[in-house]
């Protein structure tokens, strides 16, 4: 008698511990773990959002989604990053558009020095009809741009002496992302271009390697290149919309209610991206100053901006396919 419960109870024991593992295996299938690339360092206002981002999804998913950020460049630079996305190895990132140029040729428009007037005009064109029209050209890529975060304006800053004209730029070795329009750029202002990865920036500053780079305040800030580059100059070049792209792949595995999840997390990302720019691009702007950076207004940006037609007309001759987009971008700031 004593046997026979035993074995009925051995019985049992290996029914619940199948079932549990068959529960488990379960759970393991039905879990996707997302990788994601990100450039900035933790503490950086889009790092947060894609945080934010994150939670949202795993949350509202039940766990189906269980995105992981990675910061600070660690799965590797922003050009190598777009291509793990495109083929499915990085299943979501906050990407710039500027060095998606060479991938994404519609995405150079955005790329045009002074193509928006400020980051209000920037969002407001993004977020309407005609980002959805760059949103196409990236789907064409196997890029799903999902919302756009905004990078503020980018201006120059160098190690030598404010920049208030053109011809102050002359002579500079300046850092551009890895974009041909950058080079151009700053080769017009009569500059010296050094496409340059963004780690490489700050030791370059400090050994003279190079004189300048260009960025946004939050930016010269939290990579410390304002240690080294005393002179930052109001030109606002460029106005820089980011993405937070999916990978195709991983988009069309999702159900069309997770897709939904997904997209919704990612513009509410975006609202507080763009919420936690401006308060950070303030507190930047005062920590450098208090360092001793000479900050300087540009009062006759029309000066440089004459300086740039040169990179229209080669644009527009070399991509007449993308020429009413550029007057779209252009006719809807007016």
């Amino acid at each position: 008698m004593l046997t026979n419960k035993i074995i009925k109870t051995s019985r049992t024991l290996k029914v619940f511990a199948l079932a549990g593992i068959a529960s488990a295996v379960s759970m393991s299938v039905q879990a996707e773990q997302w990788r994601g690339w990100n450039i900035h360092p933790p503490s950086y206002p889009n790092s947060m959002a894609l945080e934010s981002f994150a939670e949202e999804v795993a949350e509202n998913t039940d766990g189906r989604i269980e995105p992981k950020v990675y910061h600070n460049g660690v799965l590797g630079a922003q050009p190598d990053a777009i291509e793990q996305t495109r083929n499915g190895a990085l299943n979501f990132a906050n990407f710039n558009m500027g060095p998606m140029g060479p991938i994404v040729s519609a995405t150079n428009i955005l790329s045009l020095p002074f193509i928006f007037q400020s980051p209000d005009d920037m969002y407001r064109v993004m977020d309407g009809d005609i980002g959805e029209r760059f949103a196409e050209a990236l789907e064409e890529k196997n890029l799903v741009a999902l919302s756009w975060f905004g990078s503020g304006a980018r201006s120059l800053y160098n190690t030598d002496h404010p920049v208030t004209t053109p011809g102050d730029v002359e002579g500079l070795k300046v850092r551009v992302m890895n974009n041909d329009l950058y080079v151009q750029m700053i080769d017009e202002l009569g500059g010296n271009a050094t496409p340059m990865a963004y780690s490489e920036v700050y030791q370059s500053l400090k050994t003279g390697v190079i004189d300048g780079a260009e960025n946004n305040y939050p930016s010269f800030e939290s990579s410390g290149h304002y240690e080294v580059a005393k002179y930052y100059s109001l030109t606002e070049h460029l106005i820089l919309p980011e993405c937070l792209c999916v990978a195709k792949s991983s988009w069309d595995e999702l159900s069309e209610q997770d897709q939904g999840i997904v997209r919704e997390a990612a513009q509410n990302a975006a609202v507080e991206q763009r919420r936690l720019w401006e308060e950070r691009a303030e507190t930047s702007r005062q920590r450098v100053l208090d360092d001793g950076v000479e900050i300087n207004e540009v009062a006759d940006k029309s000066a440089f901006q004459a300086e740039m037609q040169p990179i229209y007309d080669d644009f527009v001759a070399s991509h007449p396919d993308l020429e009413a987009l550029v007057e779209d971008v252009r006719a809807a700031q007016e």
